[in-house]
């Protein structure tokens, strides 16, 4: 059953910390909220929990409304960021404690205990404590008691952000197949933009207590809505670059600084002409060690290599860029390039809204 937030706001000391219109969050979904620190996101998630109390609006989980009913009533379970296990308690306890408050016979809490250690791979350690876990064994155990109870909604408030780097990526493919066993909702809070990308069906991009864009992956990220969604996604960031938008005999163009690209791709009646905000996404930019007459001359000045990508710093008169090419290009400090921009991929904002008006 779909979960429906329709006008839903949190107030603290008469200052809005979340403010939502409406969000329809889908049967079997899984649905992040993302942003930074203090953007509302976490509330957002308390206040479908019952853990807040809205200001104002109001939650409907199917036809059921969820304002007055205590988190226990509402068929939803939550997965913290410190996994709040129980010290004294063995995993097996631990997995099997909402079961023993739900009143849940024996026979079936053994039989529930050992079917969901043997999905999570706790079976080895069910007899052992939290202390004796490693980060990622503790946090499959706060999964196995969060899912044991066969709840409606699954909430996860930054989860994975106590493990190391290898420890998110593995815990990220278990999350992925967790939800499409269970075929059940997921609804997950993180500041991490990779976790967000990789786990979502869609995502909430939320600032100051406003959503910015609800969209799949691939929308929020190649067709973001304003300056801030599409500087919050992709590493290196985007380029950000102040322009003016001319007119020419084949249409319109972009000037930024002493260069020009041409806009044949954008209709001349979307883009107004003036000061614009350029958007260029690092992979979009193309560099070659031939002389280009499209291209812009360009100097590297600074070389990070990860893996097999290198992420370089360009200098083009008085403008940095940052792009990323493939290590084996062998491009170093003081090489002299041309750089052009893949057709179709610059992105034009408004420069006093920030919001995107081209393509």
């Amino acid at each position: 059953m779909d979960l429906r937030i329709e006008n839903l706001s949190k107030y603290f000391d008469g200052k809005p910390a979340v403010e939502i219109p409406a969000l329809t969050i889908r049967h079997r979904e899984f649905f992040t909220f993302v942003g930074p620190s203090g953007c509302g996101k976490s509330t957002t998630l308390n206040l479908i929990a019952g853990l807040e109390t809205p200001t104002g609006g109001s939650l409907h989980l199917g036809e059921r409304l969820l304002n007055d009913l205590p988190p226990h009533k509402r068929d939803v379970a939550f997965v913290f960021q410190s996994y709040a296990l129980y010290p004294h308690r063995t995993v097996s306890q631990n997995l099997s404690f909402p079961l023993q408050l739900a009143r849940v016979p024996r026979e079936t809490i053994r039989q529930r205990v050992q079917e969901m250690a043997s999905l999570l791979g706790l079976t080895l350690l069910l007899d052992k404590h939290p202390r004796q876990l490693s980060g990622g064994e503790r946090q499959r155990v706060a999964l196995g008691r969060a899912i044991i109870r066969q709840p409606k909604l699954f909430l996860f408030d930054e989860p994975l952000s106590n493990l190391d780097a290898p420890l998110r990526a593995q815990m990220r493919k278990e999350l992925k197949r967790l939800h499409r066993q269970l075929g059940t909702t997921f609804i997950y809070v993180t500041h991490d933009q990779e976790e967000a990308l990789s786990l979502s069906d869609r995502i909430a991009v939320m600032r100051a207590g406003h959503i910015q864009q609800c969209g799949s992956p691939v929308e929020v990220y190649e067709q973001p809505a304003n300056t801030f969604v599409a500087s919050f996604f992709g590493l290196p960031l985007i380029n950000f670059l102040d322009g003016c938008v001319e007119t020419h005999e084949k249409g319109l163009r972009v000037r930024v600084g002493g260069n020009v690209f041409s806009l044949e791709d954008c209709d001349p009646k979307s883009v107004p002409t003036g000061p614009i905000t350029v958007g260029i996404r690092p992979e979009h930019l193309r560099l070659s060690r031939v002389p280009k007459p499209e291209g812009w001359p360009a100097e590297i000045s600074l070389v990070e290599l990860h893996g097999g990508q290198a992420h370089l710093e360009l200098t083009i008169g008085k403008v940095q860029l940052t792009a990323v090419q493939p290590t084996e290009a062998g491009y170093r400090v003081g090489d002299k390039v041309w750089t052009t921009v893949t057709p179709g991929k610059v992105y034009l904002f408004d420069s006093k809204t920030e919001i995107r008006i081209a393509p």
